[in-house]
């Protein structure tokens, strides 16, 4: 196991938790040279953070990658990535929100699943036991993985009925947005997870899935799975939105696609997030209120 930093600069603290966690699985950890690296927002230059993961990829000693964080600036290395590499020897790479970039770089370039899973830290707020062993499970056995409707989720109520199987995409929307015409891959017969933190409000969802939609990326989806879509809570009540709130946004945006909606999924940028695979089969039944993903490794 190989802990890289591809986008910002993780805590010593928080990447010394992790090869802890990681350690009491039985595994052996690694930490890439340039982890603790700095420049300007990012950990380290763009040579030396893709030097971190190509250098992961193409050690047969390493069965798995996983980001020390998110942030910003994994988008600036996906051209450089060693995807032969990977072809050569598959491993699974585990992170989300910026790490959505690369999930869609090696997916389109080599079709190799990945895990849309924490960052390399434990035992706080943001991660814990439920989710370090939704982690593990993921990454050490070859069980499927089946999220459950979760009623307090800002997205739950977003729904358009059916059942839908297709191989699970995406991540970050913003990430998925950002590479719409820079190498999103295609999306016909794809399941489509989305999730989202809040920025500058409900006109930047709004506008991201028109892109999408404009652009003719989301032709051919089968169903969307909709996770957390955090910090929209008030929208409802400010007078200048006409009584908009981002589930409105979501359903004006999503239903006009004529697929399966299902949303409330508990998956996202929110505390203890769970392992999701992304690039192999899922389903979704909007009855049940689940999303079933076949496992990332075999």
């Amino acid at each position: 196991m190989r802990i890289v930093a591809p986008a910002s600069p993780p805590s010593r603290e928080e990447v010394a938790r992790g090869v802890e966690l990681l350690t009491s699985w039985g595994l052996r950890v690694e930490l890439g040279e340039h982890v603790f690296d700095q420049w300007g927002y990012m950990a380290g230059r763009d040579e030396d953070r893709v030097l971190d993961l190509n250098a992961a990829f193409r050690d047969p000693g390493v069965r798995a990658v996983i980001a020390a964080r998110g942030g910003k600036g994994a988008y600036r290395i996906v051209d450089d990535l060693d995807t032969d590499a990977l072809r050569r020897d598959p491993k699974s790479v585990v992170g989300f929100s910026d790490i959505t970039h690369l999930h869609l770089a090696v997916w389109s370039r080599c079709r190799l699943a990945g895990l849309h899973g924490p960052f390399a830290k434990s035992r706080d707020t943001y991660t814990g036991p439920a989710s370090a062993e939704s982690l593990r499970r993921a990454l050490m056995t070859t069980d499927p993985v089946t999220l459950h409707r979760d009623a307090s989720e800002a997205t739950a109520d977003v729904t358009v009925d059916g059942t839908a199987t297709g191989i699970l995409m995406g991540g970050n929307l913003s990430a998925i947005r950002t590479e719409a015409g820079a190498g999103l891959p295609s999306l016909q017969g794809a399941i489509l997870f989305l999730e989202h933190q809040r920025g500058t409000g409900l006109g930047e969802v709004d506008r991201a899935l028109t892109q999408l939609t404009r652009s003719r990326a989301l032709d051919g989806l089968r169903g969307v799975a909709l996770g957390q879509f955090l910090g929209f809570d008030r929208d409802a009540d400010d007078p200048t939105l006409g009584g908009w709130g981002i589930r409105d946004v979501l359903h004006d945006r999503l239903a006009a696609l004529g697929v399966p909606v299902l949303g409330g999924l508990p998956a996202g940028h929110g505390n203890h997030p769970p392992t999701i695979p992304l690039g192999t089969r899922a389903t979704i039944d909007t009855a049940s209120g689940t999303l079933t993903v076949q496992p990332a490794v075999v």
